[in-house]
């Protein structure tokens, strides 16, 4: 299998994942950058956006782990040329997306003010983001289920489908942001941040038509129910409930943050809600190469071509962090105006560039960690992952926060402590990846 750990073959998946990934959170950067910009209430309104954006990423995030359930299991049936025997998997995968997602919104949408209470909104605030998060709620069935679609395509080792799927979502949300938000004079009234919940809306629902439609006219399978659940069903439940407490954890790190730059004040959410979003866009951007490592890293398990696996490890580390430092270079050459494309407010500017070189500093550690993510997951390797997970953030990521803080560093302790959770992850995957199958015979 040499040929699947070629520079061409490497790229001919992360390059499209990675222009896939990017299309989820540029249409929140896009929510972002169009509401920061409407005159009336504009610090409000943008810091709402960045509440329940991060509440979104991390309900999304946590749900949707059994898209890389999903992936890692396709991936290694494929290496050992045994589909026929996950047919029947993939209708009850996707069924069980939708159902869930129908449970969380449920769970979610009635708590919608006291969900985002306990992230410190009050007043406008909390106003802007329960109107905002009642319309974005709706969207949990389209893209749990579109995202479970995508597993199967990464699994096919077959990204180029999602990437149009996602591009095709967010032209439609870039183009309906500006005719909802700011309206179209005698045509459509300005619904300002609900006009930004619509546009998202419809970009799911725009990503999950297309998603289907290549389900059924690209790949061999089929969403006929069987009444006999498929021997591999519990595998991927285990898998997405290991990452399930994975992702918790992840995000139980980006509450803690939101929750602690909303307490400083609204012009700190402000700043926090850019950083964060930028943050998230490098991350998915990155995280291209980590879906490669997951699609070739599981089917190499598969045939046990533990050599090239091990090759694989050391290609796209290289890629990941060359893309890492492009995205810093182009960050560092027009730092002083990255800013205002989300918000014209002075003092909100000025907490975000003080504090954007740290986000900069951290991206290549970020690479690291997030390409051997991708890699784990496609080996089935979610235990460790969720134990990896809950150490950083709970003996890194929040003792450094709390720390920080008593000493008032404000968004410094929390970009800090991201970086020190980086570092415990990228750190503990490395040294496991190499004793594991560093010497490993084929």
């Amino acid at each position: 299998m040499e040929a699947a750990v070629s520079f061409k073959n490497i790229n001919r998946i992360a390059i499209p994942a990675i222009i896939a990934g990017i299309a989820e959170p540029l249409i929140s950067l896009t929510d972002i950058a169009v509401i920061g910009n409407v005159e009336n209430n504009s610090v409000e309104a943008l810091a709402a956006a960045g509440i329940v954006g991060s509440f979104l990423s991390a309900i999304i995030w946590i749900v949707a782990q059994t898209k890389t359930a999903i992936s890692a299991i396709i991936s290694q049936h494929l290496g050992a040329n045994r589909l026929h025997a996950v047919k029947t998997l993939i209708p009850q995968a996707i069924t069980f997306n939708f159902l869930f997602s129908l449970v969380i919104y449920a769970s979610t949408a009635y708590f919608a003010k006291a969900i985002f209470s306990a992230y410190n909104a009050e007043g406008l605030i909390l106003q802007y983001s329960e109107d905002y998060y009642q319309i974005r709620a709706l969207g949990y069935p389209l893209t749990l289920v579109t995202f479970a679609i995508f597993g199967i395509f990464r699994g096919l080792q077959n990204t180029l489908w999602a990437m149009k799927c996602s591009l095709t979502g967010a032209a439609v949300n870039v183009a309906l942001d500006y005719l909802l938000v700011y309206g179209v004079e005698g045509i459509i009234p300005p619904m300002h941040l609900k006009g930004a919940a619509f546009a998202s809306l419809a970009a799911q629902a725009t990503m999950l038509i297309m998603a289907f439609w290549f389900f059924f006219k690209k790949t061999p399978f089929h969403l006929k129910l069987s009444l006999n659940i498929n021997p591999q069903m519990k595998s991927l439940l285990l898998m997405a409930a290991n990452l399930f407490v994975r992702t918790a954890a992840l995000n139980f790190a980006i509450y803690l943050a939101n929750a602690y730059a909303t307490d400083y004040g609204k012009n700190y959410i402000a700043a926090q809600s850019i950083l964060m979003n930028i943050w998230l866009f490098f991350s998915f951007f990155i995280d291209g190469y980590a879906n490669a490592g997951n699609a070739i890293g599981g089917k190499l398990l598969g045939a046990r071509d533990y050599k090239n696996l091990w090759e694989l490890s050391k290609k796209i580390s290289k890629y990941a962090v060359l893309i890492a430092l492009i995205l810093m270079a182009i960050c560092g050459l027009f730092y002083n105006q990255i800013g205002f494309l989300f918000n014209k407010e002075a003092s909100v500017l000025v907490l975000f560039s003080s504090v954007f070189w740290v986000v900069l500093l951290m991206q290549p550690v970020n690479a690291i960690a997030f390409m051997f993510d991708g890699i784990f997951k496609g080996l089935g390797e979610a235990k460790y992952l969720r134990n990896l997970l809950l150490v950083a953030t709970f003996l890194g990521f929040t003792p450094a926060l709390l720390l920080g803080d008593y000493f008032g560093l404000k968004l410094y302790a929390i970009w800090i402590a991201f970086f020190i959770w980086m570092l415990i992850r990228s750190g503990g995957l490395v040294i496991k990846f190499r004793r594991k199958y560093l010497n490993k015979e084929v």
